[in-house]
């Protein structure tokens, strides 16, 4: 599988696309405003408790409280609020743990009203961005992603991922972690640290303690609802998670941009440094590869099928409704069953496809084609739970009811990747109604005594439908074209664009930059 990252940036923030084997898989925004990243960490002050809900209310600067539940406080919060009003205070300067008495782990079952207070500070982490009218989700049980670790304080727990299925790499990797991590400290081997060595493991965990020792040194200084530790950026954290030899490029149009990741790549993985490149076309980068042509086609409520088959994706606030149609493919009795089951497996495929794209979360439906054979309905569910083997969020998939119907359930930390697809008509402006057409060639003159007069333009191109080109043109000698070389005293070009609708038309400077009127 061949794996390209294509990055482009603008002033607002930078789109990311992910492709394997040249189709989009992934689509992510990172907007340069966005202060509520998940892994970002505030200094949260306890606005409201809501004993009833066994959660609080937090105020980390956003205009909505953010949500902190008595189950995200992780088992330590105890903890925490000690070292934070002890570093505070002023009565604790050490940077690590090493010397900190650790509290006792909270009861699962207890009270929030216990451990809580009003107006109390206590560093939270945005564990959910803010979605729809809801604002951020947030966890106490802090933690620091890196690469090939995951370091987690006021814990001794040394936990490898359950991917990494050897027990001799599982105890090797459980060996180096045990020699090199400070004291009071936890940590999570991440799958991607199988098969590496020492240094690079320690390199890791050495720029994990140095994010803690900075949110030590901003702790005691920082203002209540302000960030604490921010998390990297998305195109970082993107790279950290999913960078592996099976990538060939990442191309990036903006050089800042493009040294940053050059220097990031070469510190997490110094042997796929030459893999990013600088895109120089003139050509926009998205449209050059493609994928603006494919965001078109894969966003919005219907989404068709390479066999013609197609799916109709609808939204509501609770869940995600998505119906498989086969749409012109038709088949004769005996292979009906046949043709359902290949339907419904092309469906399949593409779902996981959209579920990632999109970033689709929460309660996901899916009705597809009816299949009376039990093999083939276990067959298509082993075939989706494959295919979505590839997503990197959490899920769950249901069997199919009773009914034919998929469930699955699936992780959402940030608002969902919406792209209008549409357009508005530009012969009417989205009205639903045009000019009468008998006006078209009265309007252009108008534009014309604009354009040529008051702007003083030379040499511009006037471009139209073909239809109103060939009117236009028509004539052997008294052309429209010779009449106003007649009436302005300047030779006006006229081009015809077919992707133009019939009374649409643009002018175009001598430098081929459009007038606007």
């Amino acid at each position: 599988m061949i794996k390209e990252l294509i990055i482009d940036s603008s002033p607002n923030g930078a789109t990311i696309a992910l492709l394997q084997d040249k189709q989009l898989v992934e689509l992510h925004k990172e907007q340069i405003s966005n202060n509520y990243t998940v892994g970002d960490i505030y200094l949260g002050r306890i606005k409201k408790i809501m004993p009833g809900l066994n959660a609080a209310f937090v105020d980390v600067g956003y205009e909505k409280d953010a949500f902190l539940h008595y189950l995200d406080l992780g088992p330590q919060v105890q903890t925490l609020l000690k070292l934070t009003k002890q570093v505070r205070g002023g009565s604790y300067q050490s940077k690590l743990l090493d010397n900190f008495k650790l509290e006792e782990d909270i009861s699962k079952g207890g009270k929030i009203s216990d451990i809580l207070t009003k107006n109390q500070l206590i560093p939270v982490q945005i564990a959910k961005e803010p979605i729809s009218t809801k604002g951020p989700r947030l966890s106490s049980d802090l933690s620091i992603a890196g690469r090939y670790v995951v370091l987690v304080p006021f814990s001794e727990v040394i936990s490898i991922s359950k991917k990494i299925k050897s027990n001799t790499e599982r105890n090797r990797l459980r060996k180096i972690v045990e020699s090199i991590k400070p004291k009071n400290f936890g940590v999570i081997i991440r799958t991607v640290s199988e098969g590496k060595g020492v240094a690079e493991m320690q390199k890791d965990l050495l720029d994990l303690i140095s994010k803690w020792e900075a949110f030590m040194t901003r702790l005691p200084s920082v203002e209540p609802a302000k960030k604490v530790l921010g998390e990297i950026g998305r195109t970082s954290t993107i790279l950290r998670d999913i960078l592996n030899p099976d990538f060939q490029n990442i191309y990036l149009n903006d050089n800042a941009l493009y040294e940053e990741v050059k220097q990031y790549v070469r510190d997490i993985s110094p042997d796929l440094e030459n893999i990013v490149k600088l895109h120089k076309h003139k050509e926009p980068l998205f449209e050059h590869f493609g994928v603006d042509k494919q965001i078109k086609g894969a966003f919005g409520k219907t989404v068709n099928l390479a066999g013609g088959a197609y799916l109709v994706i609808e939204h509501t606030e609770a869940l995600h409704v998505i119906d498989v149609n086969s749409g012109n493919r038709t088949a004769n009795k005996e292979n009906q069953e046949e043709n359902a089951y290949q339907v419904n497996r092309e469906a399949a495929k593409e779902i996981a496809r959209q579920l990632r794209l999109r970033d689709m979360g929460g309660i996901v439906v899916i009705d597809f084609i009816d299949m009376h054979k039990p093999t083939n309905r276990k067959d298509l569910f082993d075939y989706l739970r494959a295919e979505m083997a590839l997503d990197r969020a959490k899920h769950t998939i249901l069997p199919p009811s009773k009914f034919g119907l998929v469930q699955i359930t699936r992780q959402r930390v940030r608002p969902e990747m919406n792209i209008v697809t549409t357009e508005v008509c530009p012969a009417c402006h989205g009205t639903g109604t045009i000019r009468p057409s008998i006006l078209l060639l009265d309007d252009i003159e108008n534009n014309f005594n604009y354009v040529l007069t008051e702007q003083n333009e030379k040499g511009i191109t006037l471009c139209v439908h073909p239809y109103i080109e060939a009117y236009i043109r028509q004539g052997f000698i008294m052309t429209r074209q010779v009449k106003w070389f007649f009436k302005y005293g300047q030779w006006i070009k006229v081009k015809s664009n077919p992707a133009y609708q019939l009374t649409e038309f643009h002018f175009f400077s001598s430098k081929d930059e459009e007038i606007k009127l």
